[in-house]
């Protein structure tokens, strides 16, 4: 009676909807075929509910492939259930997933699809999935069906790149479907085609794919498997050690195992009575060779195992063949596979060695960046400024308060950037008529006074900003990377930075060649007693071109903290390069700090690529070289004449 309440009120709670009855319509046309499904059955089913274009199918596919499914007995509807235990279900709405209550499970029949049926459910759920109006739902089934390829899904990924919007995302079903073709085809034309399709894709995904094709497994016969894929044949003692040669022939057990001189040994132990092996007493087995002698007596009686010789052992591995086969049967399919894969190499080393030459440019126009301040003065004044790693630090703490109240980043960068010069022109100024004035000719104690300011001003950042690092955040327009192909990639904040050197290599250039500022500058450096004869002051000009320097320094910190960490330290991080890049390069010469920049830069890059794991190895190696290239060429790459050169 309760049950019969129960059933009597779930249908009259149940009133369903319009799309969810349309549904249902649809499944009782089928209704024997969805009870139970069958491979040759189940396409109609699947192509009747794809083109009903009802958005609810989805959602009943999941469910039948996953035995989700029930059919109510008394009138033959479908529902979704979950097992609740006590012989009871929750039932749901076919459509919508509405709870409908609860019922016993004697009144419903579970779907159970084998198999067969619900790897065709899902490739139809595939299908869906790869036409969702949702972009993002698109993208995920492309990437399942790349983590996990299957034949099955050839049809519906190939079904749905016509008809997607996306341009991105159709070159990347266009991608893997010739994936899923170069290894699932069932046309041998077609796969070799989609093969040497992959021959431009660089993808990781591609070379996994070909490698996968190209999948190998190594064996040992009399004589080769018939029908065999070869790969290669290994000949003993060339291709592979002797020794390893014999132990494959003991493993598939075509030669007998070698006895160890420990072996016989033990053997003969176990046979010692009354201090005789035999017919030898044991103080007479005091040499190998007695040993093997008594042991090999006992092999001829057939007592113990006999050893194998080095004779046997020999004829053993010539009358066998060591082989590497192929898993893929089709001598062609491999052929053209090992082709792509090759070309595939050739552009993945001639990209690799493209790639290590962005990041040595984008490094170089850093160290330029960081350098051409220190040039300036270091050219002009010879003065060894410990303190310029600090105005690189005190350019980036002006980009990082500026952010503070400008949110706008474009804005506040290009605010930073004049804002940085002025600040750290101002400081270098002082720092001239205050300290480096006082000690011209004397490097010793320069470079001993700007090393106790560089300190000084390391410990006033951390009293007024901390030492925890602070960010210097890049506009919304450089996020990201510049991706050329699957291996070329570069970021578009060091892009920038490099965009930012060109500039400041046009800057420094224009002033120095064509300013009144410059050519007093070039004067004081060739000759400062003539300059001075002509009306030239050089104390003033020491004084701006220390302060340019500085306000330089300051620029390249900006563009420094969009790349690196904003730290009161990070001065010293640039300060040794900064420095081997000036000498390097040539005193006082700006294309000499260019080149330079460039040298440090692409050894530096060159370097870490040879030692990946330890950068800290890669500064010292770079050290070395830069001591060895200066016993070479004393002043630099572009030797600078006048003052600069004769000191």
């Amino acid at each position: 009676m309760i049950r019969i309440l129960l059933a009597a009120l779930t249908l009259l709670a149940f009133t369903p909807p319009a799309a969810a009855q349309e549904l249902q319509d649809l499944l009782q046309t089928h209704a024997e075929e969805v009870a139970k499904p069958g491979r040759r059955t189940v396409g109609v089913v699947l192509d009747d509910l794809a083109a009903s274009g009802l958005p609810e199918v989805e959602g009943f596919l999941e469910a039948w492939r996953d035995k989700g499914v029930w059919q109510r007995e008394e009138d033959g509807l479908f529902f979704i259930a979950e097992e609740l235990g006590d012989d009871r279900l929750a039932l749901f709405d076919i459509a919508d997933r509405t709870e409908l209550g609860e019922v016993f499970e004697d009144d419903f029949t579970q779907v159970k699809p084998n198999g067969g049926v619900r790897r065709e459910i899902g490739s139809a759920l595939v299908q869906f999935q790869l036409s969702a109006e949702d972009v993002t739902r698109r993208i995920a089934a492309v990437d399942a069906i790349a983590r996990d390829m299957d034949p099955d899904q050839l049809a519906p990924l190939r079904a749905s790149i016509e008809e997607e919007p996306n341009g991105g995302l159709r070159l990347r079903k266009t991608r893997v479907a010739n994936m899923l073709a170069a290894s699932f085809a069932e046309d041998r034309d077609e796969r070799i085609a989609a093969i040497r399709g992959l021959a431009s894709d660089l993808s990781v995904d591609a070379r996994a794919t070909l490698n996968q094709i190209l999948s190998r497994q190594e064996g040992v016969g009399v004589e080769l498997p018939e029908g065999a894929n070869v790969a290669a044949i290994l000949e003993p003692g060339r291709d592979l050690p002797e020794e390893e040669a014999y132990a494959r022939l003991i493993a598939a057990e075509l030669a007998p195992p070698l006895i160890s001189a420990s072996r016989i040994r033990d053997t003969l132990v176990l046979r010692i009575a009354d201090g005789m092996v035999g017919d030898v007493s044991v103080e007479s087995l005091d040499t190998e060779d007695a040993r093997l002698a008594v042991y090999d007596a006992l092999a001829a009686a057939g007592d113990v195992a006999p050893r194998v010789t080095e004779e046997a052992r020999a004829d053993a591995l010539a009358s066998h063949v060591f082989y590497v086969i192929y898993d893929e049967p089709d001598a062609e399919i491999t052929a053209a596979a090992e082709d792509a894969l090759e070309g595939i190499e050739t552009r993945v080393a001639v990209s690799q060695a493209a790639d290590l030459g962005l990041d040595a440019l984008s490094l170089a126009s850093i160290y330029f960046l960081a350098a051409i301040g220190l040039a300036v003065t270091f050219g002009v004044m010879g003065v060894i400024n410990m303190a310029h790693g600090e105005f690189i630090m005190m350019g980036a703490y002006t980009g990082f308060v500026v952010q503070q109240f400008v949110p706008d980043y474009t804005l506040s960068i290009l605010l930073a950037l004049p804002l940085a010069f002025a600040v750290t022109f101002g400081a270098g100024v002082a720092m001239e008529r205050l300290v480096i004035r006082w000690l011209y000719h004397r490097p010793l104690e320069t470079l001993l006074a700007t090393f106790g300011i560089s300190i000084a001003l390391q410990q006033l950042a951390k009293n007024i900003f901390g030492t925890q690092a602070r960010p210097l955040t890049s506009p919304a327009w450089l996020d990201g990377s510049w991706v050329i192909n699957d291996v070329i990639s570069i970021s578009y904040i060091r892009i920038a930075i490099f965009v930012l050197a060109l500039m400041f290599l046009a800057l420094i250039l224009f002033v120095l060649k064509r300013t009144r500022l410059g050519l007093e500058v070039r004067a004081v450096t060739q000759n400062p007693g003539m300059a001075a004869s002509m009306g030239i002051d050089p104390n003033r000009i020491n004084m701006l071109t220390f302060g340019l320097g500085s306000g330089i320094a300051g620029i390249a910190g900006v563009a420094i903290g969009l790349y690196a960490q904003v730290t009161s330290e990070m001065g010293q991080a640039y300060i040794v390069q900064s420095f081997m890049t000036v000498v390097v390069g040539g005193v006082g010469n700006v294309w000499g700090t260019l080149a330079g920049a460039g040298l440090i830069g692409g050894f530096q890059k060159g370097i870490e690529w040879l030692n990946p794991s330890n950068t800290l190895a890669a500064q010292t190696y770079m050290i070395l070289i830069v001591i060895l290239f200066i016993q070479v060429r004393p002043r630099g790459i572009v030797a600078l004449k006048g003052r600069a050169a004769g000191d």
